[in-house]
């Protein structure tokens, strides 16, 4: 697996109201041509149909069939997987909480995602987060605003 794409692309790219639209559209329609095997979790999944449908969010959200169309044709791909934590996510979360200054709140879902790809050994994530940059055992990649922090 080479990367997991984060909540807020997916929201870029299936939403044509964003002004970021075509930049997530243009990357997760590259890779998926490309056939290069990236990853979600259910919590981002969620998350993606969480916020696409709110009205106070987006002033004009997908529907919830819209949302869900979109995750669905994702999930048809054969390079698009779907991660779970497994039996062995307890340490990671311990040793992920241990690295960080102080974790607390919202920060919480983003660590969700990050114990996940630990434990699978996925060392990239997509996102224009920048949460996600106190991880240091990921790789950053922000295609809206490309730049990028390796560990």
């Amino acid at each position: 697996m080479r990367f997991l794409v984060d909540t807020n692309v997916l929201l870029y790219a299936a939403n044509r109201a964003c002004a970021e639209h075509a930049p997530a559209k243009q990357f997760l329609e590259r890779h998926l041509r490309e056939d290069t095997p990236w990853c979600l979790t259910w919590p981002v999944i969620y998350e993606f149909l969480r916020v696409s449908t709110h009205p106070g969010v987006f002033p004009e959200p997908l529907s919830p069939a819209e949302a869900f169309g979109f995750i669905s044709e994702l999930l048809e791909y054969d390079a698009v997987h779907v991660l779970q934590p497994t039996g062995r996510h307890l340490p990671f979360l311990r040793q992920t909480l241990d690295e960080l200054s102080h974790p607390s709140g919202n920060l919480f879902h983003d660590i969700a995602t990050a114990v996940i790809l630990r434990e699978h050994g996925v060392r990239e994530i997509v996102t224009a987060d920048n949460d996600f940059l106190q991880f240091r055992f990921l790789s950053v990649v922000n295609p809206i605003t490309p730049a990028r922090r390796s560990p």
